[in-house]
């Protein structure tokens, strides 16, 4: 088998590839317009100001009176756009195609590559809105933002390692489905009770938990160089971050802000991630191969 059929990346043809790209020129060719006619416009005067705003802690320079306060930062978060919107992809040929009993799970269960894809958007859009205003509702967006893709495939790895509801296989993916919808809008609601750094920490070490996991899974064999090489993009991404908030990485007017490229690897980070769970082979017993 290929890395190509492994994937499933044979069914992603040219005229796919053009309708994601077209969309997501769209995207930024819609900001570009809205940046370019607000550039001098304080849209966000009537909003409360965020402490980034208040007591800045990232080193790229704040525009004020501008519909992006920050510039670097907010278009960067376009990495987290274009991931989802590939992830959906995947998700929707994944649903119209009829797969073999070989095909990983998350190619057998689409509903989660669109939940992923999904919370990489809203991801994208919630940190992008964030740094844009700077405000206080911004930053419980952008920070509630932050676990939905994560917590989809979390969800994803509870529902194939737990006892499935009885009944149609739906009322499982219900169940689940309806679990991560309540966990974003906990996350949402309760975002200032809440230590982003401790959930988003616990988050990460659950997934690694589950990776290793898979590393026991007969049945199962994945592609493993992705799930260590998405860790290894997050801690140097870490590690970027904390050079910009002190000071060590670039000035103020510089393209390259470290925090934009915290934003940028960790979209390299969760491709990786959704790789990992694509490369995903079904190892058949004889009994099964022969049917």
């Amino acid at each position: 088998m290929t890395l190509s059929q492994r994937y499933r990346f044979e069914d992603f043809t040219p005229r796919v590839h053009a309708v994601v790209l077209s969309c997501l020129a769209l995207g930024i060719l819609v900001l570009a317009m809205l940046f370019i006619h607000y550039r001098e416009v304080n849209v966000w005067e009537s909003m409360v100001a965020g402490k980034a705003l208040l007591n800045p802690s990232y080193a790229e320079r704040i525009y004020e009176s501008s519909v992006f306060r920050t510039r670097a930062n907010t278009w960067s978060n376009y990495g987290f756009v274009a991931v989802g919107a590939y992830a959906l992809a995947l998700a929707w040929l994944d649903s119209k195609r009829k797969h073999d009993a070989r095909a990983g799970y998350i190619v057998q269960n689409p509903i989660y590559g669109a939940l992923f894809g999904i919370g990489c958007i809203y991801l994208g859009i919630g940190s992008g809105f964030f740094h844009a205003s700077l405000t206080r509702w911004g930053q419980q967006l952008d920070v509630a933002s932050m676990y939905a893709s994560l917590t989809a495939l979390i969800v994803m790895n509870l529902e194939r390692n737990l006892p499935k509801l009885p009944g149609p296989k739906w009322c499982t993916q219900v169940f689940w489905v309806a679990c991560i919808l309540a966990a974003s809008v906990y996350f949402y609601i309760f975002k200032w009770e809440m230590s982003s750094k401790t959930i988003l920490t616990t988050l990460h070490f659950t997934m690694v938990f589950f990776c290793v996991a898979d590393l026991f899974r007969r049945k199962s064999h994945f592609h493993k160089i992705w799930a260590p090489l998405s860790l290894a993009v997050i801690v140097f991404a870490v590690y970027i971050r904390q050079l910009g908030v002190d000071g060590k990485f670039s000035g103020p007017d510089t393209v390259f802000q470290a925090h934009a490229i915290w934003h940028l690897m960790c979209a390299a980070s969760l491709a990786c991630i959704f790789l990992y769970y694509r490369s995903e082979h079904i190892v058949l017993d004889r009994t099964n191969a022969a049917r």
